[in-house]
């Protein structure tokens, strides 16, 4: 049906004394003695629209006063006192009824109970300007690489190896349970492939096959981990962005993951500025000045040798104990990046024990070419390395963690036929979102999370 954009009559103003016809939900409606408002919104802004009915006039609009319900308005757009336009009804059309029960009658209403119907979340103000700050991120990052000359590169869902070398995979199969075969060999064999298949924790591998052909590529996609963590921070869908570069060492890695947050970052703010508004006002008080402050600084770095030595002499009485070939937790992170530095901070070369054998091994021979990206109020954001382009070297991580070398015969090839130093990034693409929104649980910043004992 022909209609305009709610968002179009509300930040153009020469629709005002014009007839327009809109469509939308009632968020809201009034009902005085003359005059009845209805607040409609049709998804394309975060602000809501007013429709002013004359009660006086032969306008059917009882059923269109219902929360929830569709309605289709025509009428003409005029000034007004609480906002810049409304519109003065001259036809309201009911397309979908709401009954009485429908459930988002309050204003406000807990992200907990949300949770409970992600088919109607959608609606509030909440996760309309979450699941538009996360359209215009995807976007930002995918114009970020198009610009500079990176190709952007569908990785497989499906695979037979595991990227992280950690087992967290999830199995494909089209046999499921069965009592048929006497022994795991048998029962691949007779499955799809022929073979164990699981789906991809990570783009990185076929990422660097691209890399070796095409230079600069770029992933941006679902991953998936059967990781039993039942925490604010983690999913086991999550999307991935995952650049991976030719030609590169840890220090280029760094300066790109470095400009491409701030650019993605300044995007926002200048793109968002209600919806960034909206999270200011209730979620976080004071996060757009954090971003700005965040873009407005050179990034630091410091070794993980050097990060550990700071977090030894800080003299706090950190929960989990720090020494060298720990692995830093989130109090860690956050204290170098919030106290010490007081900005965001890479932390470079980390034991090569704590890190995936990808990463290219550095001449002491207890670090890797590691990097991670601490911000305030969050912790790690970015995890990257360059990666390990010896042959023999990644040949001997592997075995030193006992991996299967037949599924990765791919990816050793690579250090053969024209092997080049290269590096890349992953950057889990709702954490991102969670901080510059300050939603607090990755559940609220996405349309349907898929966590342990839940997918719906």
């Amino acid at each position: 049906m022909k209609h305009t954009d709610i968002k179009e009559i509300i930040t153009n103003p020469s629709f005002i004394g014009k007839t327009v016809t809109v469509c939308g939900w009632v968020r809201t409606a009034r009902n005085s003695k003359n005059v009845a408002f209805i607040e409609l919104n049709d998804g394309t802004s975060l602000k809501h629209l007013q429709i002013v009915i004359d009660k006086t006039s032969d306008i059917e609009y009882e059923n269109a006063l219902r929360l929830g319900a569709s309605v289709k308005v025509e009428g003409t757009v005029v000034e007004a006192r609480q906002a810049a336009v409304e519109i003065n009804a001259s036809s309201i059309e009911l397309i979908g009824d709401c009954p009485l029960e429908y459930p988002l009658q309050k204003k406000r209403h807990t992200l907990e109970f949300l949770r409970t119907m992600p088919h109607l979340r959608g609606r509030t103000n909440t996760f309309n300007a979450v699941l538009r700050v996360r359209s215009v991120l995807a976007e930002s990052i995918h114009r970020y690489f198009q610009n500079r000359n990176y190709v952007y590169i569908n990785t497989p869902l499906i695979t037979g190896s595991d990227c992280e070398g950690a087992g967290e995979m999830f199995q494909v199969t089209t046999i499921g349970y069965s009592q048929d075969y006497k022994t795991e060999e048998d029962y691949y064999n007779d499955d799809f492939f022929g073979k164990r298949a699981g789906l991809s924790v990570s783009g990185q591998l076929e990422g660097e096959v691209a890399a070796m052909a095409l230079g600069k590529i770029y992933t941006f996609g679902p991953s998936f981990r059967a990781e039993n963590s039942n925490t604010p921070k983690h999913l086991a869908e999550f999307w991935h962005v995952e650049p991976e570069v030719a030609f590169a060492e840890l220090p280029d890695i760094i300066e790109m993951a470095e400009d491409m947050l701030k650019t993605v970052i300044r995007e926002l703010l200048d793109t968002c500025k209600d919806e960034m508004q909206f999270f200011d006002d209730h979620f976080e008080k004071g996060i757009i000045e954090r971003l700005e402050e965040l873009i407005s600084h050179d990034f630091g770095v410091v070794s993980y040798t050097d990060a550990i030595k700071l977090l030894q002499e800080s003299g706090e009485d950190f929960v989990y104990p720090v020494s060298w070939g720990c692995d830093l937790q989130t109090e860690h992170e956050r204290y170098i990046a919030e106290k010490v530095f007081k900005k965001a901070v890479f932390v470079t070369d980390y034991p090569k024990e704590i890190k995936s054998f990808y990463m290219k091994q550095n001449p002491d021979g207890k670090t890797v070419a590691a990097v991670d990206l601490l911000v305030p109020g969050v912790g790690e954001i970015i995890g990257g390395s360059e990666r390990e382009a010896d042959y023999d070297k990644l040949v001997a991580a592997m075995n030193e963690r006992s991996m299967n070398l037949s599924l990765y015969s791919d990816y050793l090839d690579l250090r053969k036929f024209g092997s080049v130093p290269h590096g890349g990034f992953g950057l889990g693409f709702e954490r991102l979102i969670m901080y510059v929104t300050g939603v607090s649980n990755i559940r609220d910043v996405t349309l349907y999370p898929r966590t342990v004992g839940s997918i719906r």
